[in-house]
């Protein structure tokens, strides 16, 4: 279990804060849920010597000592693009078993989406393991992936993306408000930098959801409606995880999202441990270009002490 308690001295998060208004009605015998995050103060704490582009928002964690190193409009809402299944695999991890067998509907065929969205090449009639379908969520980022785990777990997407709402808010999500469960842009589908974190908090501790992340790639057997086996590999979008990237020497990246629209820009959260182990959480929303998106990333990243 990772540590906790600090925080902003004279300060109070709007997670502490709710929590201190509903404490009696909730009846907590535990230490508020807010003792094992790291907090935001409205007076955010963002240094200005860090190098980073101007990204729309952009922090990083320390979850280790609970300790907010940088946070700049972590309150902002945002579209999320495709970060947004951070949190539909944490709704599938916590109703589903890895080992269930999917069949995919023609809703979560890949011949359903338009021709720019990222897919993992699912048919209908395909049936695979609930475990190789976040994998291809987490690490390739399909959207039919989304659409298939979210009709296995919900029943239907509508319904999925319901369960998706009422996890966020029990995580103190407020200010989310998800429409699918892929990331493609809607209007009305939006988080903040600051609800992604609490989230993604929420997602590694799930052994599982760590698993995939830290994977370099997974082959999937995928058997199809005529009854034949196909092998399809699935290797991680972020640049760092494909060597695209130089990862920085202050910390050892095991793995997080990515998402790009027009909308949104280029967004990235990330796992990483320090060389003592400790683990950080990094996040950047709304970067121009991908070149300023890693650029970012890694100057967060760069702070990071053993």
């Amino acid at each position: 279990m990772l540590g906790s308690g600090c925080r902003f001295s004279g300060f109070q998060s709007v997670v502490e804060h709710y929590e201190t208004k509903e404490y009696e009605k909730r009846a907590y015998v535990n230490s508020l849920y807010s003792d094992d995050l790291c907090v935001v103060p409205k007076e955010e704490k963002k240094q200005q010597d860090w190098g980073l582009s101007g990204a729309d928002s952009s922090a990083l964690f320390n979850e280790g000592t609970k300790e907010t190193l940088y946070a700049f409009q972590v309150y902002k809402q945002l579209y999320p693009a495709s970060v947004t299944k951070i949190l539909t695999a944490l709704v599938a991890l916590e109703h589903g078993n890895l080992q269930d067998t999917v069949t995919v509907s023609r809703n979560g065929a890949a011949s359903s989406f338009p021709s720019y969205a990222q897919v993992c090449g699912l048919q209908e009639g395909d049936r695979l393991s609930l475990e190789a379908l976040l994998c291809g969520l987490l690490l390739h980022s399909g959207n039919d992936s989304a659409v298939a785990v979210a009709e296995h777990i919900g029943g239907t997407e509508e319904k999925f993306v319901d369960m998706m709402n009422q996890k966020a808010a029990e995580l103190l999500a407020t200010d989310t408000h998800f429409t699918n469960p892929s990331g493609l842009h809607d209007d009305e589908h939006y988080t903040t930098a600051y609800d992604l974190y609490l989230i993604f908090h929420a997602c590694i501790r799930q052994e599982a959801f760590v698993n995939i992340i830290q994977m370099p790639m997974y082959t999937a057997s995928i058997t199809g409606r005529d009854g034949s086996v196909r092998q399809v590999s699935w290797e991680p979008t972020n640049y760092y995880a494909r060597g695209l990237v130089a990862s920085p020497q202050t910390a050892v990246i095991a793995g997080g999202k990515t998402g790009t629209t027009d909308e949104a820009g280029n967004c990235l959260i990330l796992l990483e441990y320090a060389n003592d182990g400790t683990p950080y959480v990094s996040v950047v929303m709304g970067a121009k270009t991908k070149e300023l998106l890693y650029q970012d990333m890694s100057a967060l990243i760069e702070q990071i002490s053993p």
